[in-house]
């Protein structure tokens, strides 16, 4: 069992910066895959980032050259550093994570694949 707590939610505005991180817990062999989900007011959830044990990434297309997705194994923390925020950013934010062998790919199925998540935190980037 892998438990996630994100922390780091807020508000801010557009142009500005915020970090997420998310505390993992209940394992001894690291996930195989780590990342962030967001779901926006009325529409469906949607992949951020996603990093590998290899540490190998996949970002969607809107955020790529603007998050860093990151993780420390040894501190069990995975973090979303978010610059030039925009406020289609909005939304609640996931951290997620599954031990099973894939991962950049999930990135692309809205969170099909992975098996353990966070209750979510709440960014809102105001204009």
């Amino acid at each position: 069992q892998v438990y996630l707590e994100e922390s780091g939610g807020g508000s801010a505005q557009s142009g500005g910066s915020l970090t997420l991180s998310c505390a993992a817990s209940g394992y001894n062999s690291d996930p195989y895959c780590m990342g962030w989900f967001r779901q926006a007011p009325g529409k469906e959830r949607e992949g951020v980032a996603l990093i590998s044990r290899l540490e190998t990434t996949n970002y969607a297309p809107s955020v790529k050259g603007r998050f860093t997705i990151s993780r420390d194994n040894a501190k069990k923390t995975l973090s979303l550093q978010m610059n030039e925020l925009k406020p289609d950013d909005t939304g609640i934010y996931y951290c997620a994570a599954t031990m099973t062998n894939t991962c950049l790919s999930l990135l692309w199925k809205a969170g099909d694949g992975m098996d353990y998540w966070g209750q979510g935190t709440q960014v809102t980037v105001f204009s």
